[in-house]
């Protein structure tokens, strides 16, 4: 998961959030935009816009996982878009989205667009017949800005649904920088010695690890991502991938040993939860405040997204010097760093000209570099300019995702079928940190996949 598919640090939700953009012509703005092909004049400020046309008294629907303060900023960025077209979008944003997506897609009130954080929940609407392929448009821009891969998991039997939105690295530990230097602590290269320093912080009295994997009906996932970490490091991209498509099973030795390793950590009072608890409170701790001990003092290491730093306190500042930043989880070899990440997808349920603006809107580089000027954002788009990224985590990450050179795997439970990555692997993984043995928890997901 990514942190735009994750609610932010406020855990309200944001629901029945609406954008109500004025038109070009009102009042404020006399401007007139042009109409859809029209050759009108506009002004400097709406003309990134005017190749989308003119959609005044029209409306489009988003829903959504994105809530609180990223929904704002979101609205934010699109706020141009919205008022030099003139229409208006509302938008909806949800901590049950994977649930309740298909609630309104069955009571036959689904959203003009929705933004989908698992490739395998698009897929599961794609098969039956609910959404629409995007536009010639919507391609073209994917293709100029997004790698191949990117686009191929929005890709359902060989039909493009919608072009990729946000995106996250997933392979991080955040950490004090602060901390560190006063303790003398150096940062591991390896799985060994991450385990080493495990051990010397818990020697301090302070816990070393500080997690939480509530999230609402999405409860579970940041375990989740701990699991995928390991068996990319430990059984590599390719049996990684046939795990993901369950040519290995969930129950195997190889995926066992793997979820034991995260349960040496997790599943250790010795070494969690500092700030909390004992190792059940991390299922009762939202994932939004699972690392917020270590601006405390209480914890030292919390495994987490590039996503994370929208989460730490007001005024915490991210950097090598500062008061928080995060390295590279290690693995047995200091020389092979796969990463793990996610992203969102943007699929619409209907095909009405406005709405396929604003898929191709979403699809180009304006937004996501308003985006980034706003607040902490990652984008895997080509057409980003790093220069906006607001945390050297962000540049990092992004970094990382558009180097060739770079071995990424998307996050495993949002490729696999939804009934099992946004359900019973999340399930899983919180009756496993709430007590239940790996292999009775392994064979309870492996019996779950689907049959055919």
């Amino acid at each position: 998961m990514s942190l735009l598919s994750r609610p932010a640090r406020i855990t309200a939700v944001a629901a029945g959030l609406a954008l109500i953009a004025a038109g070009c012509g009102s009042s404020e703005n006399t401007t007139t935009p042009p109409a859809a092909g029209g050759s009108a004049s506009v002004s400097a400020e709406c003309q990134p816009f005017a190749e989308y046309g003119s959609f005044a008294g029209k409306t489009v629907s988003i829903y959504s996982p994105i809530r609180d303060t990223e929904a704002d900023l979101f609205q934010e960025a699109w706020a141009p878009f919205a008022k030099c077209t003139g229409m208006k979008i509302t938008y909806e944003g949800t901590g049950e989205f994977e649930a309740q997506i298909q609630v309104r897609s069955d009571a036959g009130n689904p959203p003009d667009i929705a933004i989908f954080p698992q490739p395998g929940l698009l897929e599961r609407f794609a098969k039956a017949g609910k959404l629409k392929p995007a536009s010639a448009k919507v391609k073209e821009l994917t293709d100029t800005n997004w790698s191949p891969d990117w686009a191929k998991y929005a890709t359902v039997d060989n039909v493009f649904y919608g072009a990729p939105l946000g995106a996250s690295v997933k392979s991080f530990v955040w950490y004090s920088p602060k901390m560190f230097a006063e303790k003398g602590w150096k940062i591991p290269t390896t799985w060994d010695e991450l385990m080493t320093l495990t051990d010397t912080i818990a020697a301090t009295g302070i816990k070393p690890w500080c997690a939480g994997i509530e999230s609402g009906d999405a409860t579970g996932w940041p375990a989740t991502d701990w699991i995928e970490d390991i068996i990319l490091r430990d059984l590599g991209p390719e049996e990684y991938d046939n795990w993901v498509a369950h040519k290995l099973a969930f129950n195997d030795p190889k995926v066992a040993a793997a979820v034991d390793k995260v349960g040496a950590i997790l599943k250790n009072d010795k070494y969690v939860n500092g700030g909390y608890g004992p190792v059940k409170s991390i299922s009762s701790t939202a994932f939004q405040e699972g690392g917020v001990p270590i601006t405390e003092g209480k914890c030292a290491l919390h495994r987490q997204a590039s996503f994370y730093a929208n989460f730490w306190p007001e005024g915490t500042v991210v950097g090598e010097q500062d008061d928080v930043y995060a390295f590279y989880l290690p693995g047995n070899d200091a020389s092979k760093k796969p990463v793990l990440g996610a992203g969102e997808f943007v699929a619409a349920f209907a095909d009405r000209p406005e709405v396929q603006a604003v898929q191709a809107y979403l699809a180009g580089t304006d937004f996501p570099n308003r985006r980034m000027k706003l607040a902490t954002y990652v984008s895997a788009n080509k057409g980003v300019d790093l220069a906006n990224a607001q945390n050297p985590i962000d540049k990092l990450s992004m970094e990382i995702l558009q180097d060739p050179a770079t071995i990424f795997r998307f996050d495993g439970s949002d490729l696999m079928p939804a009934a099992v990555g946004a359900g019973t692997f999340w399930k899983g993984m919180t009756d496993w940190i709430n007590g239940k043995d790996t292999k009775s928890t392994l064979d309870f997901i492996d019996a779950s996949w689907p049959k055919s």
